[in-house]
């Protein structure tokens, strides 16, 4: 499970910023809606399921997602993928020319099947780590398995002897590579978890790319379980397409071949999946990963949530990651989206509490903020969507109506009068 997530220096997350789960305790409704974590000290930390990252156009909602993703990528490949003649990635922050020569921050608060808190985090330069750290907090307090730091003259300091083989760790890891991806690699047993972790969470999904993909594993996967079949198409049924059943046939080329099962006059038809709407698809290729976090108790990243999904049909996917008895392993979901009517049900109630809404705003610089709802204190009583839209809380676009419109007229008319000057 993640508890909390820091990054600074990527895309446009130039200052530190932090995303959280943990809900607030001095909030009922906030402590309602999360799931309480049993942590191996015995404390009980409310955690959420699923956070919503909502902004304008441009104001860096995709990179909160994307900065996840290059923490994990970093994790699983530095010891493969960096060399020191490449450098290493760092996507960091491209209108400050200061930030080249700054490092760049990722850190990640997670808890294992134990019930283990565990902090893990680096910092990287353009051609080294600069800093990585691991600390445990099995009853409570904190305890340093290791510290590194590249401008000592000893990189890594392994306080007491908990950690096994650490002159071989030290030895071998280069100054271009995770201590912890190398110990992974040589099957550490200590370590391990720790990275298995990162291998086995932040999927990422995107809705309007890589869709044939998830097509495909949605497909594979309903040839090869009668139970995920079962529940996908349950799924496809209660998004009120008409559809009845899917057919999956596996063809030479390796491509499973698809056929949704639609009722209508009495009569189903198998119709062929080029005729199926975007929506559909969409939704098709979904269900696979959702299942799978489900299924594991992972964290799935979804960007644009609401870009190819009616807002009905993402809401749906948020229920079903709140909801215990269908998510009992506690998966997590983070989404970003544009739809205001998703901080609002049907029936005027709240599908996201304020501790699970966060917000991005880019300030005169370009970088961008990162904040919760909660910080602003609304009223148990506020209507969240269109305090969202007044702009209350900010992080909505800065456009006036019309605005758009007059700014496409007047540049009409400069270039006529220009035009006629010539």
């Amino acid at each position: 499970m993640l508890l909390r997530f820091r990054v600074a220096n990527v895309r446009s997350l130039r200052d530190e910023q932090e995303l959280s789960f943990v809900a607030s305790e001095e909030t009922e409704e906030d402590r309602a809606a999360a799931r309480e974590t049993v942590l191996s000290d015995g404390r009980r930390l409310p955690v959420h399921t699923v956070l919503a990252v909502f902004g304008a156009n441009a104001s860096g909602k995709s990179n909160v997602i994307a900065a996840l993703k290059n923490m994990k990528r970093a994790v699983l490949r530095s010891y493969a993928d960096w060399t020191s003649y490449d450098g290493i990635p760092r996507d960091e922050f491209a209108l400050d020319p200061k930030a080249v020569s700054e490092t760049s921050l990722y850190e990640a608060d997670i808890v294992l099947d134990d019930g283990v808190r565990w902090t893990y985090g680096f910092e990287l330069g353009q051609r080294r780590v600069e800093a990585e750290w691991l600390y445990a907090y099995p009853k409570g307090r904190r305890q340093v398995w290791f510290e590194r730091d590249a401008t000592r003259d000893k990189d890594f300091d392994f306080p007491g002897d908990r950690l096994h083989d650490r002159t071989r760790l030290a030895r071998t890891t280069r100054p271009d590579a995770l201590l912890l991806t190398r110990a992974a690699n040589d099957g550490h047993e200590q370590l391990t978890p720790v990275f298995d972790w990162f291998k086995s969470n932040l999927w990422d999904v995107t809705p309007e790319i890589e869709r044939s993909q998830r097509e495909d594993y949605t497909a594979m996967r309903l040839l090869r379980s009668d139970d995920f079949r079962r529940r996908a198409e349950e799924l496809l049924r209660v998004a009120d397409l008409g559809i009845a059943g899917v057919e999956v046939e596996q063809t030479s080329s390796g491509r499973p071949l698809v056929r949704l099962i639609h009722s209508g006059g009495g009569e189903q038809t198998a119709l062929d999946w080029t005729l199926e709407s975007w929506g559909t698809r969409s939704w098709f290729a979904l269900i696979g990963p959702i299942l799978l976090a489900l299924d594991t108790g992972a964290v799935l990243l979804i960007d644009e949530l609401d870009a190819s999904l009616h807002s009905r049909f993402a809401a749906e996917v948020v229920r079903l990651f709140q909801a215990p008895w269908v998510n009992p392993k506690g998966a997590q979901l983070v989404f970003t989206g544009h739809d205001p009517s998703l901080l609002r049900t049907p029936g005027g109630g709240r599908l996201l509490q304020p501790g699970q809404i966060w917000l991005t705003e880019k300030d005169d610089r370009g970088a961008t903020s990162l904040s919760s709802v909660a910080d602003w204190e609304p009223t148990d009583e506020e209507d969240l969507m269109a305090s969202y839209l007044a702009g209350t809380f900010g992080a909505v676009p800065k456009v006036s109506e019309g605005q758009i419109g007059r700014r496409l007229l007047r540049t009409d008319d400069t270039a006529r009068m220009e035009a006629e000057e010539v």
